[in-house]
């Protein structure tokens, strides 16, 4: 198993995850054109975040993508985990446990991380005892969000 940061070669790969993800967890249908258009950007733009892959005899079988977060309270950035999604032929495996060691690493590296931040939903158990066995701890807050109007990413 390899980790490693993504690349555009990867994007198909990721979208399709991104897709499964989305229609497994909340069960919506992402737009082709909007998550497709969402994951080039970012792959073409790294200050905004970067994908992590887990690879497997040259097929990615997992990733996570990683967003920052200023946080003025402790002069650092908080690094998002976001999209984490295994290939369900390889699910419990280890492979999420081994992309965030590999994102800890990278922080380790990097005078300016304070810190990790995901979310999950609430009814996903499995989820939060992963996180928890990996030394993350349930915070205080709720997230909260609005949309723009017209802004529209699924069927």
């Amino acid at each position: 198993m390899r980790i490693r940061l993504a690349t555009r070669e990867d994007a198909q790969a990721l979208i399709a995850f991104n897709s499964a993800m989305a229609l497994e967890t909340e069960r919506k249908e992402l737009l082709p054109e909007v998550i497709g258009a969402g994951v080039q950007a970012l792959l073409d733009n790294p200050a905004s975040g970067f994908y992590v892959v887990a690879e497997e005899g040259g097929r990615v079988v997992g990733s996570l993508l990683v967003t920052r977060e200023w946080s003025d309270w402790r002069n650092g950035d908080f690094w998002w985990i976001q999209s984490v999604y295994v290939h369900p032929d390889f699910r419990r495996q280890g492979i999420y446990k081994r992309l965030y060691h590999y994102v800890q690493e990278l922080a380790s590296q990097d005078a300016k991380v304070c810190g990790f931040r995901l979310y999950v939903e609430r009814e996903n158990d499995r989820a939060q005892s992963t996180y928890r066995a990996l030394g993350m701890k349930e915070t205080r807050y709720l997230v909260y969000e609005e949309l723009k109007p017209g802004v529209r990413f699924y069927r």
